[in-house]
């Protein structure tokens, strides 16, 4: 009997090694823009496999100037995407399209203005004194309104069409550009010779959310499970990347976005951390993704009564914080 049962012993082991390993749940994650240090911590949740443990496989879709990523999660050809700040989930809401926030990976939108140094700016409002702010259209509708409400001094005649060349900025020093503040300062003293002053709305009070997780409300019903594996996975990704070993990762999006280098990357990160982009607010007390509606509901009436959007809107609909604000990964950072 003794012989009988190491035999059945050993078949059970043999039948163990030899039988396939659970089939992960595929899934394609598509981001707003090409290959940066500001995707770090979902790339970083691939190759160091951290999706993979959690049951996934996950594909970054990578965006771009000709990408039309947000198209494609309503096409459901991918099943999340990452968002910017929420007057994109605001516009959602407005034209009754059924996507939904499940996480915030930025606690401050990365948006900052850009100054000349010794020109005696010294506050956000200071900024008011310039003659010429360049901007785009899309920043000129939005957070520009917010600030000619919010402060005395801004108004029509300062804005200038941006093109996304530093160079009018660079030769106008009674100027200010608006730009990432992880990505155009680098340019600008690269290019310009010069360490330009910045002023990040997130700090003059534009309170929104940034980076943010999206899903279509159909596919977070059905399948909640998945999603929290994601968002799970996704944040631990993101204390890897800011505070373990991030060589890989980086590796990974250079290869995406040949153009990103070294130095850039560098810079990214150190600035995320400088500015607490990523770990502030709600983010030090619960957790890197974390999202309150009380601060939803802020930011919405400040857009409100700045006339970026309509009244009445029905904010509860954009967001679920049910993924969100229960520490995963917490004890990663060092």
């Amino acid at each position: 009997m003794v012989g009988l049962g190491i035999a059945v012993l050993t078949l059970s082991g043999a039948l163990a090694a030899t039988a396939p390993a659970l089939a992960l749940d595929e899934v394609k994650f598509g981001t707003n823009w090409l290959a940066q240090a500001e995707h770090g911590g979902f790339y970083q949740a691939v190759v160091d496999g951290t999706y993979e443990k959690y049951g996934l496989k996950v594909e970054i879709v990578q965006g771009g100037p000709q990408a039309a990523n947000r198209a494609l999660l309503m096409a459901d050809k991918i099943d999340f995407y990452m968002n910017g700040n929420l007057l994109g989930s605001f516009s959602a809401v407005e034209q009754g399209i059924p996507l939904i926030e499940v996480a915030a990976i930025f606690q401050k939108d990365p948006q900052v203005l850009i100054a000349h140094p010794d020109q005696g700016l010294e506050t956000f409002e200071d900024l008011a004194k310039l003659p010429t702010i360049f901007m785009g259209k899309d920043g000129y509708s939005s957070y520009f309104q917010w600030m000619k409400k919010a402060f005395e001094g801004f108004s029509d005649a300062q804005y200038k069409p941006y093109t996304f060349n530093p160079a009018p900025f660079i030769a106008d020093e009674q100027s200010a550009q608006q730009g990432y503040v992880t990505s155009e300062p680098y340019a600008i003293e690269t290019e310009g010779g010069f360490k330009p002053k910045l002023f990040l709305l997130a700090d003059a009070g534009f309170e929104t959310y940034s980076t943010t997780i999206e899903a279509k409300v159909g596919f977070v019903e059905d399948n909640k499970d998945l999603v929290q594996r994601f968002v799970d996975a996704s944040i631990i990704g993101w204390y890897n990347y800011l505070y373990g070993d991030n060589e890989a990762a980086n590796a990974a999006i250079k290869k995406d976005n040949p153009e990103m280098t070294d130095g850039q990357i560098a810079f990214s990160i150190k600035t995320m951390k400088e500015f607490g982009l990523v770990e502030s607010g709600e983010a030090l007390e619960s957790g890197i993704g974390c999202m309150k509606a009380a601060r939803v509901t802020a930011f919405y009436d400040q857009m409100v009564d700045a006339g970026v959007v309509k009244a009445d809107l029905d904010v509860s609909k954009i967001y679920t914080t049910d993924f969100v604000c229960k520490g995963v990964g917490m004890d990663l950072k060092k």
